[in-house]
């Protein structure tokens, strides 16, 4: 029911963080995956030292212009694909006074334009085949306000409510979009909470759990909802925060 095996799963923002850790455990689970990203170093350097059906390909998500070709290219390797995760983000963590015109269309080009246009771009294949999996990555702040996070935060609240409407749009042809909200976890764009001790320390304390998040805590929700035993579930967000959006 959850096997994932043989499955063609394309990754964006593979190549550091979620995406990575997410493309590393969906291979060691059979699937083939092709990693997408602008770092083309980092994403030659986990194709070589990964066992499995490993794919990458390099390209800057934030070009919506040229997404359809990009896709294309995705499935050069493998073939048409079965699941897209959109992984990819960016968080400029500007406080509203200071946003600027190119930091705020840079925040909703990756997290949001990226997601939608790139998906729109395979379904027709997942259509035909009469399966697909679109997993979008919301955010805390999709449902809580930060400090420094009105543009993430917009662009993450649009997430929800773009999966809501996928769901609508294209569930009737076989095709599920959910979305996963991660709490506070170890990555390049939260380096500056994880740095400080005290900050890190705070958000553990705000969780019911009692703790902040880690790669593993992510594994099993993420390959649910890639698989057959999530298949009458779509339109969804699915919070994975340890309970701080419970308290």
């Amino acid at each position: 029911m959850f096997d994932v095996n043989g499955k063609t799963i394309a990754i964006t923002g593979a190549s550091s963080g979620i995406g990575l850790a997410m493309a590393s455990h969906l291979v060691s689970n059979g699937a083939n995956v092709i990693g997408v990203a602008r770092r083309d170093e980092a994403l030659r350097k986990w194709v070589e030292n990964t066992d499995g059906n490993t794919a990458f390909v390099t390209a800057d998500l934030s070009v919506i212009a040229a997404l359809p070709d990009i896709a294309s290219e995705i499935a050069s390797p493998f073939g048409d694909v079965d699941i897209l995760i959109n992984a990819a983000g960016l968080n400029p963590r500007k406080h509203a006074d200071d946003v600027t015109f190119d930091a705020w269309n840079a925040a909703i080009d990756i997290n949001l334009s990226a997601p939608f246009f790139l998906a729109q771009s395979m379904v027709p294949a997942m259509r035909e085949a009469g399966w697909g999996r679109i997993i979008n990555f919301a955010s805390l702040q999709s449902q809580r306000a930060f400090e420094n996070g009105i543009s993430y935060g917009a662009a993450k609240g649009g997430v929800v409510q773009m999966t809501r409407a996928m769901a609508q749009a294209w569930s009737r042809d076989g095709i599920t979009a959910n979305a996963i909200a991660p709490g506070f976890f170890p990555t390049e764009l939260t380096a500056p909470v994880f740095s400080d001790p005290t900050l890190a320390k705070k958000n553990a304390d705000q969780t019911c759990i009692g703790r902040n998040g880690t790669m593993q805590d992510l594994e099993g929700p993420v390959q649910f909802l890639c698989s057959d035993a999530s298949a009458y579930i779509t339109g969804q967000t699915l919070y994975v925060d340890g309970g701080f959006t419970a308290k």
